[in-house]
């Protein structure tokens, strides 16, 4: 779990509006960050399949909201993509 000072500071820099938490962007953020660190566990604890499940998930989820956002919004999917250095 990302720790609430992280979280916000995420959430400040991706939202779109002042009080905007829910927005692709933003889910796109949190789910990056938390895809890295699952990522670096797992590397550390190799036989950890219930985190390897949840790291899969998260990475679909991302996925799809990426696709969404690159259908709807073309602009802020390349902002997005550019910002957290992800292939597309």
């Amino acid at each position: 779990m990302l720790d609430t000072k992280n979280k916000s500071k995420i959430i400040k820099h991706y939202s779109i509006h002042e009080k905007d938490t829910g927005s692709a962007d933003v889910q796109v953020a949190l789910f990056s960050e938390e895809i890295e660190r699952l990522t670096k566990h797992l590397k550390k604890h190799v036989k950890d399949n219930s985190s390897r499940t949840g790291l899969l998930k998260m990475v679909a989820k991302r996925r799809r909201l990426l696709e969404y956002l690159k259908q709807n919004s073309p602009k802020r999917y390349a902002k997005v993509i550019k910002d957290l250095g992800l292939k597309k």
